[in-house]
């Protein structure tokens, strides 16, 4: 009886043996709770900050352990959770520490998995979406690309969202094999291709090929993902077109390169270059355009000053190999053909550079986009009639700054041998300010207008198809014939095996029914914000409400 008394008293009290034992069960459980989510949040911390998470040893109070256990070891001296847990470790008292290269592994691929849950949660909530795509070799010589899904969020405030689904590694960069990866991975992850409304790629022939390119294969699953040329992408490749078709382009940009490759290659002729100019010279990159234009800037400001930096370089360094290459480049900078040169090359790419930067802008519309490639385009048309007098008058006076004669020296031309041709080889230009003229600022000139017309022409034709969504007050003001005209072609090219996005009649008596504008106001409807580069979002605003909710709701 005695017993059973103080059984029933414990139980009543909560102190039996059984209570005691879950109390420190769930003490623990909530310690390794609290410590795995230290740990989480430092992987979030390294992985944010794209920081390399290991070194070259896995122990603690190692100097060379790598980024994460130094996290933790620096949080173990403020927290006192990871205090206990490490001087757990260090004291032998516990064998899982979760601290190991393939804990950290495996905290990453939790962390990645679940942010790529919650980006295909958001994408079924907006439904439609435009794909963006590149490959590009790692530093492992691995064809690697990047998928990204670009849609509009419609919770709360409209919101344009761009989210990256990964790399994926590509053994052959074929159209068919791209094509069918990109596939694959909407399928796993569950994503249907049928919403896809937009395909936003580079000019290259497998992306853009209008028969076996990405583009036309997706299109044979989807008629409404429309291919939309990457903006930014292509005017890069435009200037590298240019830059390939002329001698004297490819002469140019060798000596530019050769100049910073010479003052770089000692800290004693860095310092001479530095005595002599404000900006130094600049090395480029094959993708990044806009290093050249700050390459080219940096001579084209300065010549003078470099050639007399070149000079006493020559004059103080040792190596004789190094005396006839500061010599050589010396002469080359004070020529007047190199002059003519560098003045045409900083005017065309400070044009075109303008344009690139706005068309990188991630609110960047259509309709704005179009407008900057025809005014970029126009304004290189003018430039062909006067640039190169232009370009003579500014070597001239840079000639007379460097005390050099402003004289255009013959090059001998190589002749090859020609087989026999019904059409008569083309009269050799004799005067070398006139070849000049025709050999590379024409065909530099020329070359980069044709290309922009050839490549962005994809441009143009869907901003024809989608113009009525463009801008609402203009729609407003056309008549009834010409904007149900527009929005049946919209309706059509929203329509696929007898399924069609919008009706455009309803879209053309709803534009019609829309409230005027303020006076002054050009920003005002909602749609107008939401008009980026790329296809889907220009459409989804219609896709999913009504232009008359949107007015009374924002």
């Amino acid at each position: 009886m005695i017993k059973w008394r103080e059984f029933d008293l414990c139980l009543s009290r909560g102190k039996t043996l059984d209570h005691i034992e879950m109390t420190a069960l769930e003490a623990e459980r909530k310690r390794w709770r609290d410590v795995l989510t230290r740990l989480i949040s430092i992987t979030q911390s390294l992985a944010e900050r794209n920081l390399a998470f290991r070194g070259s040893s896995d122990k603690l109070f190692q100097p060379d352990n790598g980024n994460f256990l130094k996290e933790v070891e620096l949080l173990a001296k403020f927290d006192p959770v990871l205090e206990n847990h490490v001087s757990r470790i260090k004291d032998g008292d516990t064998h899982a520490h979760y601290l190991s290269k393939d804990i950290q592994n495996e905290l990453i691929q939790l962390v990645s998995d679940r942010i790529l849950t919650t980006i295909v949660t958001q994408l079924r909530d907006s439904k439609y979406f435009s794909i963006i795509l590149d490959c590009t070799p790692d530093i492992s010589h691995q064809e690697q690309m990047s998928i990204i899904l670009r849609s509009v969020a419609l919770k709360g405030q409209p919101e344009i969202k761009e989210h990256f689904l990964g790399f994926v590694n590509v053994e052959a960069t074929t159209g068919l094999n791209l094509s069918t990866i990109i596939l694959d991975k909407l399928t796993d992850l569950k994503i249907p291709f049928d919403d896809c409304r937009g395909q936003a790629y580079d000019n290259g022939a497998n992306m853009k090929g209008r028969l076996q390119g990405v583009q036309a294969r997706l299109l044979q699953n989807n008629l409404r993902a429309v291919f939309v040329p990457c903006g930014a992408h292509t005017l890069n490749l435009v200037i590298a077109d240019a830059a390939k078709s002329s001698r004297d382009a490819v002469v140019f940009f060798g000596y530019v390169q050769k100049l910073f490759t010479f003052f770089s290659a000692g800290t004693q002729r860095w310092n001479i270059l530095k005595q002599y100019v404000n900006i130094t010279v600049k090395s480029w990159s094959d993708t990044r355009w806009e290093s050249r234009l700050q390459s080219v800037h940096a001579v084209r400001y300065q010549a003078s000053e470099i050639r007399e930096a070149l000079l006493e370089a020559r004059q103080k360094i040792n190596d004789p190999v190094a005396k006839v290459e500061a010599q050589s480049v010396a002469e080359e900078v004070g020529s007047y053909r190199f002059l003519i040169c560098c003045v045409v090359w900083c005017e065309i790419l400070s044009r075109t550079n303008t344009v690139n930067k706005l068309l990188q802008s991630a609110s960047i519309q259509l309709d704005i986009a179009v407008q900057l490639i025809s005014n970029a385009k126009a304004s290189l048309t003018l430039y062909r009639d006067t640039g190169f007098s232009d370009a003579q008058t500014t070597a001239r006076s840079i000639c007379e700054e460097m005390n050099v004669e402003a004289v255009l020296k013959d090059k001998r031309l190589r002749t090859s041998k020609r087989h026999f041709s019904y059409e008569a080889p083309d009269e050799p230009v004799a005067d070398a300010l006139q070849n000049l003229e025709v050999n590379f600022f024409n065909i530099v000139v020329d070359s980069t207008i044709a290309s922009i017309d050839e490549r962005f022409e994809t441009l143009n034709q869907v901003k024809t198809k989608y113009g009525v969504v463009l801008n609402f007050s203009t729609a407003c003001q056309m008549s009834s014939d010409s904007l149900k005209g527009q929005c049946m072609q919209l309706e059509k090219t929203l329509t696929f095996n007898q399924d069609c996005d919008i009706s455009g009649v309803d879209l053309a008596n709803e534009i019609k029914t829309l409230p005027d504008l303020p006076s002054g106001s050009q920003a005002a409807w909602p749609t107008k914000e939401l008009c980026p580069i790329y296809l889907s979002q220009q459409i989804q605003i219609i896709l999913t409400c009504s232009a008359q909710s949107w007015m009374r709701t924002h």
